[in-house]
Parts: structure tokens; sequence; C-alpha cells
């Protein structure tokens, strides 16, 4: 295969989340120059002409009729990129420093991700969150994940990777544990009482956290942190 660049960062979104997408790209393009692909998931007219004409993403790839909800699509986009290495983030991650770092911290044939600390608590068993998501080239763990996706979905994308991997060794195989302060969770900041003042990626997970954002982009100083 022929790759058209290195490395890229990878983000998406759908006409329900859209609103999310500038403030996450100017909190990108504060620390970052690696190029940022663009999914789109069905985003409204004005907000593809946005992406298209703003000058701060570097291509675009259609995936709006492989699944019908949003998530399932992560899966699909990443297994499209245009890149050798590649990191997908979600839109309700607040980027605070320079990622590029991450790059250094991917194994071939593994997909790298941080635990999910609150969900691993909470039920007893290994988990990892898949609000950042980073590969080599295409690893067959993510042809897999499509697969499942495809055959046999979860509730979302994150619950059919942790059941298509099965138990905690399965995990440890096919996913390389990014460091914490990559994708810190809201759970963790709020309700566990647990900070970085060196994380670099905040991210604000549920509804809980999309309030948080719209208070941040309303310019409050110190939002009301949801609770839950």
């Amino acid at each position: 295969m022929t790759w058209k660049i290195d490395k890229c960062f990878m983000t998406g979104c759908d006409s329900k989340t859209e609103w999310l997408l500038e403030w996450f790209i100017d909190n990108y393009l504060k620390y970052n120059n690696i190029p940022m692909i663009f999914a789109n998931f069905g985003v409204s007219d004005k907000m593809l002409e946005f992406v298209k004409n703003s000058g701060k993403f570097n291509g675009i790839m259609d995936v709006s009729k492989k699944a019908e909800k949003g998530w399932f699509l992560k899966p699909y986009s990443m297994l499209n990129t245009p890149a050798r290495e590649t990191y997908w983030i979600d839109t309700d991650c607040e980027v605070l420093g320079d990622i590029s770092p991450l790059f250094t911290m991917l194994e071939t044939e593994k997909l790298s991700m941080a635990e999910d600390k609150p969900w691993s608590k909470r039920r007893n068993e290994l988990w990892f969150n898949s609000g950042i998501v980073g590969f080599r080239f295409k690893p067959l763990v993510l042809y897999n994940w499509v697969k499942a996706i495809k055959e046999n979905p979860s509730v979302g994308d994150q619950e059919t990777l942790h059941v298509m991997l099965g138990d905690d060794l399965g995990r440890r195989v096919y996913i390389k544990e990014l460091p914490n302060e990559y994708n810190w969770l809201r759970v963790q900041l709020v309700n566990d009482k647990q900070d970085n003042k060196n994380k670099k990626i905040m991210h604000w997970t549920g509804q809980k956290g999309k309030t948080i954002i719209k208070e941040k982009m309303n310019g409050l100083s110190n939002p009301q942190l949801a609770v839950g």
C-alpha cells in the first residue's frame, strides 16, 4: 500500500455533535501541527463548508453511510486512514498541550489506548477508553474490530472492542497502554477527585461533559463541573 502521509490525527462527528468541532480543532491547533483528518459522519452542509474552507483540516473522508450510530463509524474511519501512523481523538477531548509524543508510543499490531480507570474500578475488570486510539499501519485487531461492529455490535465501539478481546489477557496482548495524562476522564476528575497538572488531554465524556464544554465555550472561567 502507498501511504499518502507519514502520520496524522483523525476526528469525526455528525450533525448532532458538530457544535463541538470548532472548539476542538482550535484547542488542538494551539499546540500541534500534525495533519488532522476529518471523518464526516453526517454533518450539516454549513459545517462541511467550514471543514473544507477553514484551513484547519488536512483532508476529509465521508463515512456517513457505513453505520447508523456515529460511534460505530470510528473504526471504519480509522481503517481508511491515509497515514502510516494514526491517532483517533474524539471531539469532546480538550487538547491542553503538545500531543505529538503519542507517536513514540505505538507498537506494530497493537492499538494504543489509555486505561478507562473509572470503568476498570467500577466493573472490576480491565477497560480501555476509545476516545484516543493509536495504531501503526492497519493492525489485524482493527480489522477484527470493524468486523465485530458489523456482526456483533455492543452498546458502543468501546464496549464492542472490550467484548471482542475476551479477557484482561487478551486486552493486554492487543492493546498498548498509554499514560493516563493523554486521556484524563471527566469521571476521574469530577467524581473520583483525581487530577494531574501534566495532563495533555482532558476528555469531557458523556452528556455531563458536553454541558461543561458548553460552559467553557460560553466563556465561563469556572464552569460548574457536573457530577455523576
